[in-house]
């Protein structure tokens, strides 16, 4: 009886403190939405972004450039911007990577992409295929696999309605695949790239190695050659034949970069926007996460350009190296602590540029039952999910119970066509989703800020 008491004291305060928004907030909101639409500055960030600098993974020169490009950009727009300082991994592949099925005396050529993290081939490796749908059936082939190129066929779940939840579930054969293959004595693994889309692009992502057995090789195919791969395995002996030239380097110091609005009446409390600054080394990072970082820059320019002066300090961050082991948001949570600062809220966008549907949230009941409040606002702008899930990688080391963590939460059906390779371009960015998506943050930043200066002092 005393959690359905408080459950419905949550429910009651939430409701309470949503019902003081008036209809200046609606005309706030609304105007976020029309600069955002109109402006396009946005979209016009992330061409520069992908076409000037292009793919940044952590620890490149082209990572460096995007850090100095986030620090000029926030410096027009906030009013401190700083540097961060953050150790990175330093993984370099050589471009001149090659893949081929191989029966008999036919050979057919095929893209590869090493996965991150992955040792070379030394030279050319060439070896006999064995296919493997997961670790299960690895197991039961344990005596077959020595000696041989492992090749993990794993098919995204096309039950899944989220596309993440599929990405979920295939995620452990990329990451561990190699090392589970070497267990048994492979000297290479090739896995079926972590997608649903029926292309020639094979997709990159991390991996990492055990320590108690051999590092080999790893690499992905595109899910069309695992197809046919898969075919030409049920007809006959087939080997393959990977060279790929990549190393792993000494860590090197890189930067998060972060912009602030001053609050003019809580400054010591603190709303966090943010996305990463790196990508992988192939395509132009521009849905993962370019399309973030504009999204959170966006969100302070249109927050000065409406003449809204917040009570609570707002922070974009640009965290580096999410995709090679989060150092830059847990690198930023390690400052939050130490300097104990108070951080009301952090947004995340890390779900590429596409529609927006609304916004989930890592938080309590109350928490939970406020963003709820806000659909009636939101309704005019087509967003309608508000519920309890999860945020981002980024923001997640800042979990601490009483920090409401935000993931911005987009029509996700196509993200994993371009995740990870050679198609996150530019020119697969839709420019008003893009645009829609910075509105959508910004709004809820408005909303959170007004609830602290409800809440008072």
């Amino acid at each position: 009886m005393k959690s359905i008491m408080s459950s419905f004291l949550f429910v009651m305060f939430s409701l309470f403190l949503n019902a003081q928004f008036t209809q200046a907030d609606s005309v706030f909101v609304k105007k976020f939405y029309e600069m955002a639409l109109s402006d396009n500055a946005a979209h016009n960030d992330l061409k520069i972004l992908c076409k000037e600098i292009g793919n940044r993974i952590a620890g490149s020169e082209n990572a460096d450039k995007a850090i100095v490009w986030g620090e000029e950009t926030l410096s027009g727009i906030a009013d401190t911007v700083q540097k961060m300082p953050v150790m990175v991994p330093k993984w370099v592949r050589e471009k001149n990577e090659y893949g081929a099925i191989v029966i008999g005396r036919k050979k057919l050529v095929i893209p590869v992409k090493a996965l991150g993290g992955s040792v070379g081939t030394n030279g050319l490796l060439k070896a006999e295929v064995i296919e493997c749908r997961d670790f299960e059936d690895l197991k039961k082939k344990g005596n077959e696999v020595k000696g041989k190129i492992v090749f993990f066929n794993k098919a995204f779940d096309p039950v899944f309605i989220n596309t993440g939840s599929a990405y979920g579930n295939t995620f452990p054969i990329r990451s561990d695949g190699a090392s589970e293959a070497a267990k048994y004595g492979a000297v290479g693994c090739i896995i079926r790239s972590l997608t649903s889309a029926d292309d020639r692009f094979p997709h990159t992502g991390a991996m990492s190695y055990k320590s108690d057995v051999p590092q080999i090789p790893a690499a992905a195919i595109s899910s069309v050659d695992a197809h046919t791969l898969h075919t030409k395995l049920e007809m006959s002996k087939v080997f393959f034949e990977m060279k790929m030239n990549c190393e792993l380097f000494p860590d090197v110091e890189q930067f998060n970069v972060i912009g602030e609005i001053k609050g003019t009446q809580f400054p010591e409390r603190i709303i966090v926007v943010g996305g990463h600054l790196d990508s992988w080394d192939v395509g132009e990072g521009a849905h993962d996460d370019g399309a973030g970082i504009v999204q959170s820059i966006e969100v302070l320019r249109l927050l000065k350009r409406a003449g809204y002066k917040p009570a609570c300090t707002i922070r974009c961050v640009l965290y580096i190296n999410e995709e090679f082991g989060n150092d830059g948001g847990l690198t930023y949570a390690d400052s939050v602590h130490a300097q104990q600062l108070n951080h009301i809220a952090a947004i995340e966008s890390d779900a590429g540029g596409f529609t927006p549907k609304g916004f989930s949230l890592d938080g309590t009941d109350e928490q939970v039952e406020w963003l709820k409040g806000l659909q009636n606002f939101f309704d005019p702008y087509n967003l309608y999910v508000f519920k309890r899930g999860g945020s981002g990688v980024d923001i997640s080391p800042l979990k601490n119970g009483k920090t409401m963590l935000f993931g911005l939460q987009v029509d996700g059906q196509r993200y994993f066509d371009y995740h990870h390779t050679d198609n996150d371009i530019f020119e697969n960015v839709n420019r008003r989703e893009l645009e829609l998506g910075a509105a959508a943050m910004t709004s809820l930043v408005y909303f959170l800020d007004q609830r602290e200066i409800k809440r008072g002092e």
